[in-house]
């Protein structure tokens, strides 16, 4: 292991659904969400954007 973590316990930490989302997923399913995520990112940063110009005028 790396020289700074000589000496350290290890830690157990309880996975989250999350990270049992990336590790378990296929790459099919994770395109599939990934997608589904950006999309609505990216339709709410035009609704801000937009009220950010009807605030203009």
């Amino acid at each position: 292991m790396f020289a700074f973590m000589k000496g350290q316990k290890e830690v157990e930490v309880r996975e989250s659904s999350f990270s049992a989302f990336i590790r378990g997923a296929s790459s099919r399913e994770k395109k599939r969400v990934y997608s589904r995520v950006l999309g609505k990112a990216i339709e709410r940063q035009n609704s801000v954007l937009a009220k950010h110009e009807q605030s203009k005028a």
